[in-house]
């Protein structure tokens, strides 16, 4: 056994555990997805929701910019943001409270 041939098994096993870039992709894609669900509530409601999830405050301020944004490239910049802001957040509280929500009826028409 080579001193080359260690740092390839090395190489190969940090390969392994590391996910493919479109692995990354998808999971940043369906977090960003998730955040733009939350954009879905009205003010009032995720104000809420801020106190039952302890959202962090950039998140919770971003989510709420979003009401406020009217052009089309600015909200695409700001779901962007939130979905980079949710990369710092547990994704499972956040689903189950989209979910309740959802089947409350309180979900406002999507944009």
């Amino acid at each position: 056994m080579g001193p080359g041939e260690a740092g390839s098994d090395a190489g190969a096993d940090e390969a392994l555990e590391r996910p493919s870039r479109s692995a990354r992709k998808r999971q940043a894609e369906a977090l960003q997805k998730l955040g733009v669900g939350l954009t879905r509530m009205r003010p009032a409601k995720l104000r809420e929701l801020q106190q039952h999830l302890q959202l962090p405050e950039a998140l919770f301020e971003a989510i709420l910019e979003v009401h406020r944004l009217r052009s089309g490239p600015a909200l695409a910049r700001q779901r962007q943001y939130i979905g980079r802001l949710m990369r710092d957040v547990d994704p499972v509280p956040i689903e189950r409270a989209l979910t309740e929500f959802s089947r409350s009826g309180d979900a406002k028409m999507c944009r």
